[in-house]
């Protein structure tokens, strides 16, 4: 795999450079070295690919669904055959462990074949009427162009679940990559020309969110904005968009609690916690944030965590647990609230600090975090850090573990583990979150499976999965009056 020295927008199915002539570094998280240059996108970069892209949206929605479809599943097919060339991108860009970037790209592909195979099963609905002679239908039809805004984290699957659905719908897209990982959409945009998608379908913009992301969402020829990031970002562009009634869809992040009650299988519970709360070195929105654990167990479930925190592996083999924080500037962050969180009261159990060892020296690699006795009303008990950290927290009883777990305003995912089906039950009607899962971690949902959250996690919208075509599409009611005796 050839890595690029300089990294530029992906314009009528060709790399170019912003007109600014201006580049910014992209930083190796392993490293801290200079690993690209990336094109510096601008306001006028913008209004080309938008007009590139509403100049292909008639050609590109006339075309049948299912040959649509065609297109996208060859460009799964080589997307497959290429997977050790985007895992490896994926993990020079993020920072994470070949491995787990492998099993991104294989989560990619999936979600590819998925929406594929809905083109064959891209169905309306016949509704009965009270009308005689009347039929009444529902048929799905494109938005339009739209903007696709993705975040570093899980870049290979978060292109895959916005752009594949996107297109089956017949939409033509503006794909915003994140600074932090520039390459792989640029990637993605490749392998879709290959397989044949027509030119100026897909642009690519590289840039930072002011000079690029915001244009972009501003333009009222954009219909719709897919937006997965910062709740910060997520409430500018519901603003920036509001006068003109896009549709916008937001997947803002998570802090996402993990209870742990007194008849819990303790080892699996352990096993669970920690691998929900470094999953991707804590980077996922449905990573495990708070550890709510029963008064009568607490004890003995610490003691069991911290014995296998301690012998985690922090690095980017395969035999390390997880990887680099995305950028210096995010790992500075983390730690400024963990040190803030301490001097607030709160107990420092393990980590807390930069690694800068061997390997890790010069590398953006931070030591798993675990805090208790942190107040729940501290801010780093309800707001996102997206890092390795978790805090536990002793109750006294189901209801308050409850009470607490719906503490946060972020309400994304969480787990409960417990033998009791009437602890299941009552934990699923009165958590308030998009996903809850019950004896497993707080992450996990596959390919096919429509994720999202509630809350300041979300405004409703599903992705992926086959509730993800309702966003991209649009709904028309269609009505057929008949005459029988004009036969």
């Amino acid at each position: 795999m050839n890595y690029p020295k300089k990294i530029l927008h992906w314009i009528k199915n060709e790399e170019v450079e912003s007109s600014s002539k201006n580049f910014f570094p992209k930083y190796n998280p392993i490293t801290g070295e200079v690993l690209a240059k990336v094109t510096r996108g601008n306001s006028d970069d913008v209004k080309k690919a938008i007009e590139i892209a509403e100049d292909a949206f008639d050609n590109w929605s006339s075309i049948p669904v299912i040959e649509k479809a065609e297109i996208l599943r060859e460009a799964v097919l080589l997307i497959r055959d290429r997977k050790e060339e985007l895992a490896e991108i994926v993990a020079l860009e993020s920072g994470k462990p070949k491995r787990d970037a492998i099993g991104e790209v294989e989560a990619a592909i999936e979600c590819g074949f998925f929406f594929a195979s809905e083109g064959r099963r891209y169905f309306g609905q016949v509704l009965t009427s009270a009308q005689q002679n009347r039929h009444v239908e529902m048929i799905r039809q494109p938005i339009g162009v739209g903007a696709l805004i993705t975040p570093f984290n899980n870049p290979a699957a978060n292109v895959a679940w916005k752009i594949f659905p996107a297109l089956l719908c017949g939409n033509t897209v503006i794909l915003k990559s994140h600074e932090y990982t520039p390459y792989i959409a640029i990637w993605y945009a490749k392998i879709l020309k290959e397989a044949g998608l027509p030119l100026g379908v897909v642009s690519i913009l590289q840039g930072l969110g002011a000079e690029v992301g915001g244009p972009l969402v501003e333009d009222k020829r954009v219909k719709f904005v897919s937006f997965t990031g910062s709740l910060a970002t997520g409430q500018y562009i519901l603003k920036a968009t509001a006068d003109r009634l896009a549709k916008v869809s937001i997947e803002a992040g998570g802090k996402n609690p993990f209870v742990v009650c007194d008849d819990a299988n303790l080892k699996r519970a352990v096993d669970m916690a920690i691998s929900g709360s470094f999953v991707d070195a804590g980077q996922r929105c449905a990573a495990t944030s708070r550890i709510i654990v029963f008064g009568k167990v607490y004890d003995e479930f610490k003691k069991l965590f911290l014995e296998k925190v301690k012998k985690l592996k922090i690095g980017t083999s395969n035999n390390d647990d997880f990887g680099a924080i995305i950028s210096e500037k995010r790992l500075n962050e983390i730690l400024e609230v963990v040190n803030g969180a301490i001097k607030r009261g709160g107990k420092l159990l393990f980590g807390g600090h930069r690694l800068l060892d061997g390997s890790h020296k010069d590398g953006y690699f931070m030591a798993p975090t675990i805090l208790e006795n942190v107040s729940p009303n501290d801010e780093i008990s309800y707001k996102e850090l997206f890092g390795p950290v978790v805090i536990l927290y002793r109750v006294k009883d189901f209801n308050e573990a409850v009470e607490l777990a719906n503490k946060s305003d972020f309400k994304l995912t969480g787990a409960i583990h417990t033998k009791s089906i009437h602890r299941t039950r009552e934990f699923i009607e009165r958590y308030r979150a998009g996903v809850v899962r019950v004896n497993g971690p707080t992450y996990g949902s596959e390919p096919h499976m429509p994720f999202g959250g509630i809350g300041l996690s979300g405004n409703g919208w599903r992705e992926p999965g086959e509730k993800a075509l309702d966003f991209y599409s649009e709904w028309k009611q269609v009505s057929i009056d008949h005459d029988p005796n004009n036969v």
